[in-house]
């Protein structure tokens, strides 16, 4: 444990931390879970929306990686998130103009390009500053959690009551929010390292079988998810729940998340993160479960909401935590970056896609079963981190 002086030093440095994370996840909690209801206002069909709601996910293949490496060569983490949060504010103004679905696809591509790679910079910093205490992690990361109730809570009455035309609004003005935030960090700049020694570890740590896994289990996690991501407000608006309602069901999911950030300190070790990882999956599979096979059961859906402690806010936790300890120092911000890519970038892609397919097809509930089997898949991947990492368990 540092001296005191230098742990209150470190306290004041994450302060600011905790208004960006507030502030990004404040515009995630509007933009996500309302963008899709925005888009069927302006008409567009369901598959157009999943096209137009999966371009977060297509930049989150490629955008976190280069701006990863890029910060791992030249150290500059805290003045990139600065340069992206202003583009991404510029870029939404677009969302003003009428220009069909080529052109929103353009502006959403523009502005994702330049926020999707954010909180993985973010967490690379962080994660030098906390330096393994998961328990102050989770104090400055509930900050984020409670950004998106707020917003979630406070958008879902306003669209319910002004309607949903002051959607471009909501986002130029929360991510205003955002640049503000990342002109408050503190200058954590390192080292620049060349090219041949930032790139060179990458490949030995990814060769481990544990890692392998490990992005395995996150990949089909994340695409599960997407399920409730892109298409929850959807599903639930097409069961007759009223956007207030939804925007509560949001709120509530989030509530716990906060709780178990606040809590994790105290929770996070009484299992091996090997074995939270197990155990996310598996609440994963009967999240969706009961969501898809009860959606019209208001207490069953509430039931599946409060599950969300565990199959994000803990399963973040538990990557975070593995990330950092498979790709230590000068690798974590190529780390953060690949969770990024792999987990929202590919997974993403294809739980939209496919979800707004099999949607489309057959319906919500059935693509929320669809969901439930893939929390299954990742939950025996995760199986396989564990007797890799635990051979005498």
């Amino acid at each position: 444990m540092p001296p005191a002086p230098i742990a209150a030093a470190q306290s004041r440095q994450l302060v600011p931390f905790a208004f960006l994370s507030a502030s990004y996840f404040a515009h995630i909690g509007f933009f996500n879970p309302y963008l899709p209801l925005w888009l069927k206002e302006l008409g567009l069909p369901i598959f157009v929306i999943s096209l137009l709601t999966s371009v977060q996910s297509f930049t989150r293949v490629f955008a976190p990686y280069i701006w990863g490496a890029i910060s791992d060569r030249t150290g500059e983490r805290v003045r990139l998130l600065r340069y992206s949060a202003a583009v991404a504010m510029v870029g939404s103004l677009g969302l003003w103009i009428s220009g069909g679905g080529w052109w929103l696809g353009f502006v959403l591509l523009v502005v994702f390009i330049h926020t999707s790679s954010m909180m993985s910079l973010t967490e690379a910093a962080m994660a030098h500053l906390v330096a393994g205490d998961w328990g102050r992690y989770g104090r400055i990361r509930l900050w984020g959690s409670a950004g998106f109730l707020l917003t979630v809570f406070l958008a879902g009455g306003w669209f319910q009551y002004f309607g949903m035309g002051h959607f471009p609004a909501w986002a130029g003005i929360t991510l205003l929010l955002v640049l503000v935030a990342t002109m408050r960090l503190p200058d954590v700049r390192e080292t620049a390292v060349h090219h041949k020694t930032a790139d060179e570890p990458v490949m030995p740590v990814l060769r481990k079988p544990a890692v392998r896994w490990f992005f395995a289990s996150l990949l089909f996690h994340v695409m599960a998810h997407f399920a409730v991501y892109a298409f929850l407000s959807l599903y639930l608006d097409s069961l007759g729940y009223s956007k207030g309602m939804i925007g509560a069901l949001w709120a509530v999911s989030v509530v716990v998340e906060i709780g178990w950030f606040f809590l994790q300190g105290r929770l996070i070790g009484k299992l091996p993160m090997t074995r939270w990882l197990v155990v996310c999956g598996a609440l994963t599979a009967l999240r969706m479960a009961t969501t898809g096979l009860l959606g019209d059961v208001l207490m069953a859906v509430l039931l599946a909401q409060l599950l969300h402690a565990f199959t994000f806010a803990t399963h973040h936790t538990v990557c975070i935590a593995l990330v950092s300890h498979y790709f230590p120092d000068r690798l974590r911000g190529r780390g953060q970056a690949l969770f990024t890519v792999i987990g929202y970038g590919f997974g993403g892609v294809a739980g939209v896609l496919a979800g707004g397919a099999i949607a489309s097809q057959w319906g919500f509930d059935v693509l929320f079963v669809a969901a439930a089997g893939l929390g299954m898949v990742a939950t025996a991947c995760a199986w396989q981190v564990f007797k890799v990492e635990h051979p005498e368990a």
